[in-house]
Parts: structure tokens; C-alpha cells; sequence
């Protein structure tokens, strides 16, 4: 049986982060996360961009943008999205998720939802950093692999 497997190499890989500013407390330890494992990982400081919306509801046209340009093997959205009172959490998460999954189905480029879906401000924390880990560490790592195996395809 053949086998295809993803190697943790970023060596190489232009990766873009699209960032929320909204719960930008929680967002700048993600994107510190995902640069740390690009970083790890063999990524070059000057194959990492940062592109900076202002909510988690703008990062998939971003992205789409990103994907669609060329310039990018890995497209990685940072953001958090907290509950409130009302439905509007659960919308926007589902909303983004379809969205960054239909533009990674479209182009051809893995776009990696990184994005933290928490019912409390202690969820938020824990991952973004803290003992549950880092979403944004985890979801470059992901998206490294992502692109290793598409390339053997």
C-alpha cells in the first residue's frame, strides 16, 4: 500500500496569518503562537505575513483574497469568538467555518481555521496559551502538514 504523509517541515512555505483585532487580548497570543511554530518548524521571518481585519466575521474575505493571490502555500485565520447572551457567537463561528473551508475547496490552497470558539472568557484563555495550549501553535502545525501532503499529490 502507498502511503502519503504530511512532513513538519515549513522550510520554504509562505504562510499568511489573517488576524481578528476583536478580542485582540486573546488574538495576540494566537498569532505569537503560530509565528512561534512556523518559526520552529523551519519558516524564514520573511515568509510569514500578518494581515490584520477587524473581526472574525472579515477574516474569510481576507483569506479568500490571500488564497486566490498566489503568494501564499498556507492561509492560517487567528480570532476569537466569545458567547454572549445571544445566538450571535454561533452564527458567526459556523458562518466563518463554512467559508474559510469553501475557499480552501476552491483554490486549492489549505486554509486552516484557528479560530477559538469559547463559552467564557476562562475557555478563551486556556486556548490561547495557557494549560489547554495554543490554538494558533497548533493550527500552523496543521496547516504545515496540510501543505506537504497536497505537494505530494
Amino acid at each position: 500500500m502507498n502511503e502519503i504523509t504530511g512532513q513538519l517541515s515549513a522550510k520554504g512555505l509562505r504562510l499568511a496569518f489573517v488576524v481578528s483585532r476583536f478580542n485582540s487580548i486573546f488574538t495576540e497570543q494566537l498569532l505569537k503562537g503560530a509565528r512561534d511554530a512556523a518559526l520552529r518548524h523551519g519558516a524564514e521571518e520573511a515568509d510569514l505575513t500578518a494581515v490584520r481585519v477587524p473581526g472574525a466575521n472579515e477574516i474569510p474575505l481576507a483569506a479568500a483574497k490571500l488564497a486566490r493571490s498566489g503568494r501564499v502555500d498556507a492561509v492560517i485565520a487567528l480570532g476569537a469568538v466569545i458567547d454572549g447572551a445571544t445566538d450571535h457567537a454561533m452564527l458567526i463561528n459556523t458562518s466563518v467555518a463554512r467559508a474559510l473551508a469553501q475557499i480552501g475547496l476552491e483554490t486549492g490552497v489549505p486554509v486552516l481555521n484557528g479560530i477559538v470558539c469559547a463559552h467564557n472568557l476562562d475557555q478563551a484563555i486556556e486556548r490561547s496559551g495557557s494549560k489547554a495550549g495554543n490554538k494558533g501553535f497548533d493550527t500552523v502545525v496543521a496547516a504545515i502538514e496540510a501543505v506537504n501532503v497536497l505537494r505530494q499529490l
